[in-house]
């Protein structure tokens, strides 16, 4: 690995050898994400109004369509049952009136509007689907790059933590549907709330006590939703890492990096059935639960049955003694059954919104991730150029989570100009020493300066805006070889000369002007025309991107690995 420090140098190059001695010690930083999640409460989950907040300021236009198309088919049901029992009134009259055709066009009027009523209510659904899915996409958009920018902003160390990965994946899993369901459910249980209301009112003109029945039936059902949301919510913790594992034996088993090895070492069999035990234990414990709760269900749907058909016995009993007349009857019998619907759906919707409430419990979970490696309140300007350069002064650092010590008592200066490398066996600290340099990490104890200056001082885009770094592991990036190059210095224009000077520079010009598109030729395999490199290809490709770059502090990490000989000259 070697440090090449721009600027001038009077001592000519050397050549240096990280010293400092290797021992086994627990770590002093850990990675602040709980294991556990307390277990949820009502009042701790329940952040339905969080959720209209946000999904109002992501869009406002589509929500207010929302509400106002969910107003309109909420007080709907109630001119439909209403017209029901005129029509059938009329009917009734119409049968011994004197003029019965006079009658049926009485009778005709009253059906042409509820066609109408219909007809509006049919429009309404077609128009608040399109309305909630617009919605619900928006907000999922939107959900999904705040991730994104998490995901960016945290520490490298948190991508070095199993439970960071449990917490993105329950994130990432949630992220896609969670927005539009809640979305849904608010407008659904809006929708039920406001038929409810409606229905209560014509409800009470039958008597009072047929209020409490269709409460009482509709409870035991809510009930059982929102335990089970808790069981559920409980699961799904429980078996995060193992629905990651079941998810990289699939990554494994169709990702192109690993197909060689697959079949050279025939290893399909042996991750499919990884996969498919993991599948088959995740699947047998879910559909449990979802028995059970089925037949929690059942027995309160049950319960739910028996007071529709008492009360309208109960509606029957009225009409034979004289009173109500038929039409009364069919209204009541269907605001009853409305009623009772609707107040299960609005009980149910408020069961779905607790268990998609959880969704915001990950969501929350992981946005509250901060970064450690933050800029100073009032950083300091990045010395350009360097005058006195770079120190590591007694420099300690242990990987979070691990009782390795990476690096202990690390001292070395690379002074402007010096070109500085650092010789040593696998797992010695060479990569560590970057990770450090280019502030990843910072050090659990000692110090690294330029200019005199800690790194710490500095703000941290700009530092590293004045580094160039080429990883051992380097990034390959399914886009075209130009977009490749360019990734290395983001300000510079797609047609800028120096993209191709540094592709000159890396020995990549050559090859790269052999490929169908040149420069303008996507690389990969994932898309179309697109075409694979070599290992050696590929790393000159990551050499140009470093090159490209215009900073003061190159890093090389085994750069020449995968280059043939004579490349590496």
């Amino acid at each position: 690995m070697s440090i090449v420090l721009q600027g001038k140098n009077t001592e000519g190059d050397r050549i240096a050898r990280g010293r400092g001695g290797w021992r086994w010690s627990r770590t002093g930083i850990e990675v602040t994400l709980a294991t556990e999640h307390p277990r949820p409460q009502l009042r701790d989950v329940m952040r339905i109004g969080r959720a209209l907040k946000m999904v109002w300021s992501i869009a406002p236009g589509w929500t207010a369509a929302s509400v106002a198309l969910t107003v309109l088919q909420g007080v709907l049901p109630l001119a439909t049952v209403w017209l029901i029992k005129l029509i059938v009134d009329a009917v009734s009259d119409a049968i011994s009136a004197a003029d019965p055709e006079a009658a049926f066009w009485d009778v005709a009027v009253l059906i042409l509007i509820a066609g109408v009523v219909g007809l509006a209510g049919a429009v309404m659904r077609s128009l608040g689907a399109m309305v909630d899915e617009a919605l619900g996409l928006t907000v999922s958009d939107h959900v999904t790059d705040v991730i994104h920018a998490k995901s960016v902003e945290v520490d490298l160390e948190y991508y070095e933590n199993p439970r960071y990965h449990d917490a993105l994946y329950r994130a990432q899993q949630e992220a896609p549907h969670r927005p539009l369901s809640i979305v849904r459910n608010v407008t659904g249980t809006g929708q039920a709330l406001i038929t409810l209301v409606s229905m209560a009112a014509l409800l009470l003109t039958l008597h009072w006590v047929v209020g409490l029945i269709v409460l009482a039936a509709a409870i035991p059902g809510a009930a059982v939703r929102f335990l089970y949301s808790r069981k559920l919510y409980a699961w799904q913790r429980r078996r995060t890492e193992t629905e990651r594992q079941s998810y990289y034996a699939h990554w494994l088993l169709t990702d192109s990096g690993h197909a060689k090895e697959m079949r050279l070492f025939g290893l399909g069999d042996r991750f499919r059935s990884w996969h498919r035990d993991l599948r088959q234990r995740l699947r047998r414990e879910l559909i449990g639960l979802v028995a059970r709760r089925s037949l929690a269900e059942l027995a309160a749907g049950a319960a739910a049955v028996l007071a529709v058909f008492g009360t309208f016995a109960y509606v029957a009993w009225r009409a034979i003694r004289g009173d109500i007349t038929i039409g009364e009857v069919m209204a009541y019998y269907q605001a009853f059954q409305t009623s009772l619907g609707s107040l299960q759906a609005v009980l149910r919707g408020f069961a779905n919104l607790y268990e998609d409430s959880l969704f915001l419990s990950y969501f929350d979970e992981f946005m509250s991730l901060e970064p450690r490696i933050v800029s100073a309140e009032r950083p300091m300007p990045m010395p350009r150029p360097i005058t006195e350069g770079v120190r590591f002064d007694k420099v300690v650092f242990n990987y979070p989570d691990t009782e390795r010590t990476a690096l202990r008592d690390i001292s070395l200066t690379i002074r402007p100009g010096e070109v500085t490398a650092f010789v040593g066996p696998n797992g010695s600290g060479k990569t560590t020493l970057v990770k450090l340099l280019c502030r990843l990490y910072d050090p659990t104890t000692g110090a690294i300066t330029v200019d005199g200056h800690d790194l710490r001082e500095f703000e941290v885009v700009d530092l590293r805006r004045n580094m160039s770094v080429i990883f051992q592991d380097f990034a390959h990036y399914l886009l075209t070889v130009r977009e490749n190059i360019r990734l290395g210095n983001v300000m510079m224009d797609e047609a800028d000369s120096t993209i191709e000077a540094a592709a000159q520079d890396a020995g990549a010009d050559e090859f790269i002007r052999r490929l169908r598109h040149g420069y303008s030729t996507v690389l990969g395999k994932w898309f179309d025309e697109g075409e694979e490199l070599s290992a050696g290809e590929w790393q000159k490709i990551a050499l140009a991107r470093a090159f490209v770059r215009n900073a003061q502090i190159l890093v090389f990490d085994e750069p020449t690995s995968a280059l043939d000989p004579q490349a590496e000259w």
